[in-house]
């Protein structure tokens, strides 16, 4: 199978409940660019959602229970099943994502520290039920 070359092998595609209210956040929290959007004959959810963040592509919808029934929004499944793993360039970067998350309303679940494996991580739950971690090099010692 052939791939475009701007379009990744791999793509994050999120299920939520309130996807207007979801852009939005990941906006103020992430820095998100929305690149695409088109709502449903409701008017109400949104179809479909394409977001340009942390330098790749997540696509977001809203929860159409009425249609699918194997993709649903981590409330509605009673939690995430995933996490969401950013790799950023430096320690510093896994701070303030957490920070600028957290101020946007995001809740730590796991305070960044230093890891044994040589990285600074740490994860945070997006209001939407989304897990994201966060990973960078500590870099070489002394």
């Amino acid at each position: 199978m052939a791939f475009e070359p701007d379009i990744p092998p791999i793509q994050v595609h999120l299920c939520v409940k309130g996807g207007k209210a979801a852009i939005a956040f990941y906006e103020a929290a992430f820095g998100a660019v929305e690149t695409y959007e088109q709502m449903a004959e409701d008017g109400e959810r949104v179809l479909h959602a394409n977001l340009s963040v942390f330098g790749s592509e997540v696509m977001l919808h809203d929860e159409f229970p009425e249609f699918v029934a194997d993709v649903m929004s981590p409330h509605s499944r009673g939690g995430a099943s995933l996490s969401i793993n950013v790799n950023l360039k430096s320690p510093q970067e896994v701070d303030k994502a957490i920070e600028r998350a957290v101020a946007a309303g995001a809740g730590v679940t796991m305070p960044a520290d230093d890891m044994f494996w040589g990285a600074r991580y740490g994860k945070i739950q997006d209001p939407f039920g989304h897990v994201w971690a966060f990973n960078a090099p500590l870099g070489k010692a002394g």
